[in-house]
């Protein structure tokens, strides 16, 4: 049935805008294949005022002119539907080349591209490869664009998610607020109405089908900043507390960065002080058998709960 609309409403668009001269209901029920199926001209009004209104909505200007016999006419006029020439600046087309990558393994990945390629022959100033670093977003989560579709249309989510710590996912229902890239991975940053608070869900963790729960019930901040909040819970905004552990040398990068101070203890390993926040205990846990936490006790504790859970599946 959408398909079928859709056609109808594309062919009735097509004759509107092809002709130099107001077309009558009659001449488009007769050009028109959809419109031979309806037999009742009161069905047939009924549905030619529903496609019209459907297409105003869509954006398509329709004039209606009345002729001299008290006749009703309609056209689409190609000067009033026409898009104004596309003016982006470097900055502006950079950002949209940017933002094409993140459908690079996504289903729209042809359309993301083919829109550049539009972008390019309109002479829009974006090149390609002028830069010795490329930036590349992925997403290869299978929840992401349901999530995105989600956040820009404020329906409320249910799906599966495994804290790092749980050896089995559990149900969440969430209102997604926004989506951001951290370190590689895909983070969305809501409402939990379970939990009655703002929640941060890592994309990779969601497991099964996205299903939509109806409208967003609670009110949606003005500013979202998912990088800030993720950051806070992995410890990034930590006070002055701090946590002391052990790294094997020559490896670990990243907890490098973030240490505050970094101290050799032998060939073999270095010990590092780094901020201790919410959420330390599952980014150690990625680096495996490379990180020995030495302090606090209950940081340590966590990891090896941690790691405990992840061994037995």
């Amino acid at each position: 049935m959408a398909i079928a609309k859709a056609e109808r409403l594309m062919n009735l668009a097509l004759c509107l805008m092809n002709t130099r001269r107001p077309v009558s209901k009659r001449e488009l029920r007769a050009s028109i294949e959809a419109y031979h199926e309806v037999t009742s001209d009161e069905s047939f009004n009924r549905m030619f005022e529903r496609d019209k209104d459907d297409l105003r909505e869509l954006g398509l200007v329709i004039d209606t002119v009345e002729s001299i016999d008290g006749d009703f006419g309609y056209l689409a006029r190609s000067d009033r539907n026409r898009l104004p020439d596309i003016a982006l600046d470097p900055e502006e087309a950079a950002a949209l080349a940017l933002a094409a990558k993140v459908w690079q393994q996504a289903r729209l990945a042809e359309a993301a591209s083919g829109a550049l390629q539009k972008l390019r022959a309109a002479g829009v100033p974006y090149e390609d490869a002028t830069s010795a670093l490329e930036p590349r977003i992925p997403a290869p989560e299978p929840a992401f664009e349901a999530l995105m579709v989600a956040t820009r249309e404020r329906k409320a989510v249910a799906f599966d998610y495994r804290k790092a710590n749980a050896v089995r996912p559990e149900p969440r229902l969430v209102e997604p607020w926004a989506l951001e890239c951290w370190r590689g991975h895909w983070y969305l940053a809501g409402h939990d109405r379970d939990r009655g608070d703002v929640r941060v869900f890592r994309l990779s963790r969601i497991s099964g089908r996205v299903k939509v729960r109806g409208a967003f019930t609670a009110e949606v901040p003005d500013h979202i900043d998912v990088r800030e909040t993720v950051a806070r819970w992995a410890g990034e905004g930590a006070t002055a507390a701090t946590a002391r552990i052990r790294l094997r040398r020559d490896s670990g990068y990243p907890l490098r960065a973030r240490a505050v101070a970094t101290t050799p203890v032998d060939a073999d390993w270095d010990e590092l002080e780094v901020p201790y926040g919410h959420g330390l205990d599952a980014w150690l846990a990625e680096f495996g058998p490379d990180v020995v936490v030495v302090a606090p006790e209950e940081l340590r504790a966590d990891l090896v709960d941690r790691l405990r859970a992840v061994a037995k599946g």
